[in-house]
């Protein structure tokens, strides 16, 4: 079956839902870990599930040179291929345009990439992209668009929107998975006036779902939030709605208030790869050597970590550069902003959402100094 999203109800924009899929019915809001190579870095299926993880991403390019589509479709799609139950959700390849390709190497047709494995040339059009996906068979896919750096000039900006109006139409058109849902993306960077029309050419196509992209590519958080807005209200209500690349706590919360369902990211596990925690009160760096002998855990939290490992021992596994360390982090990192979403949902039942954003503002502080 296609996905539906059921909104249940509303704090002024904030919005409380489910999202039924063929792989079980989650609530909304939302955060959802990325596992760019059919894994979020370093934990099981098993872990994930044990912090209410729902949907998690993985990477269509990169999946696409390594193992191959194909690979994956004879293991019987990606779920069976990473041992992963719940619902999985693939990107388009479309973030890579502005990570690993150059402007000459956009055309009409599609982009040119350079393997980063083996230094291969290689071509990713919209229709490559929805046949990589469809073999895949994720239960959402993502349509291919071009996600520009900021700040980009007005006429470059508009060129690459309509582009991508014109990829997204090529796309539906290709996609063929009858049990797999396919998200349009609306662009035009920050450009009230270009989010208005991507955001309403981008309905008109009817996609199941729609994504709100080119954020987080360089710009301020005030621009970033005004993105959101430009385009958030030529958005359907009895769609979800997601917001690519995002997972500050923050920044979901600014999310949510402006009626954002779905958040990703790859910061939890990044940080902790890094030695970084969140906790309730802002960002610590378990590297500080105020932690030797710190033996109280990492936050009031439920997680694995928090339940059976001290700031001490972590520090302790960092230092000595064990990976259990980076692991312990993750398990923790992601349930955090789990936690957050699970949070969420219940102010915005009780009709208090903006008195839950303020109390957490007022509590969470900034990243800790080196």
């Amino acid at each position: 079956m296609k996905i539906k999203y059921e909104l249940l109800t509303n704090d002024d924009r904030a919005r409380y839902g489910k999202l039924h899929t063929n792989h079980g019915t989650f609530e909304t809001p939302m955060f959802m870990p990325v596992g760019t190579l059919a894994n979020v870095k370093t934990l099981t299926p098993e872990e994930l599930k044990a912090i209410n993880s729902a949907v998690i991403l993985s990477n269509t390019y990169h999946l696409w040179l390594r193992p191959g589509e194909d690979v994956v479709a004879k293991a019987g799609g990606l779920h069976k291929f990473m041992n992963y139950d719940g619902p999985i959700l693939t990107d388009s390849g479309g973030f890579q345009v502005f990570s690993l390709a150059k402007k000459n190497d956009i055309t009409e047709e599609g982009v040119y990439f350079k393997s980063h494995i083996d230094g291969k040339k290689l071509f990713l059009t919209p229709e490559k992209s929805m046949e990589i996906q469809n073999k895949l068979d994720s239960d959402i896919a993502m349509s291919f668009d071009e996600c520009i750096p900021y700040p980009a000039t007005y006429e470059y900006t508009k060129a690459s929107m309509e582009r991508t109006l014109r990829w997204a139409k090529r796309g539906k058109e290709a996609f063929n998975n009858e049990n797999q849902s396919l998200f349009g993306i609306v662009q035009g960077g920050a450009y009230p006036d270009l989010r208005k029309l991507s955001a309403l050419e981008t309905v008109k196509m009817d996609f199941d779902g729609y994504s709100i992209g080119g954020t987080s590519v360089g710009e301020g958080k005030d621009v970033m939030y005004q993105m959101i807005d430009d385009a958030i209200k030529y958005l359907p209500e009895d769609k979800p709605r997601y917001l690519m690349g995002v997972g500050e706590p923050f920044d979901i919360l600014e999310g949510v208030e402006r009626g954002i369902d779905m958040f990703d990211c790859v910061l939890p596990t990044r940080l902790a790869r890094h030695g970084n925690a969140f906790t309730r009160h802002g960002k610590i760096n378990l590297k500080n050597a105020k932690y030797k002998e710190d033996f109280t855990s990492l936050d009031d939290c439920d997680c694995y970590t928090c339940q059976n490992y001290t700031k001490a021992y972590i520090r302790h596994l960092l230092v000595a550069k064990e990976s259990l360390g980076g692991r312990l982090l993750s398990i923790h990192n992601i349930r955090f902003l789990i936690k957050l979403t699970e949070e969420i949902r219940e102010a915005i039942k009780a009709n208090r959402f903006l008195e839950y954003k303020k109390e957490f503002f007022k509590v969470y502080g900034g990243e800790e100094d080196d």
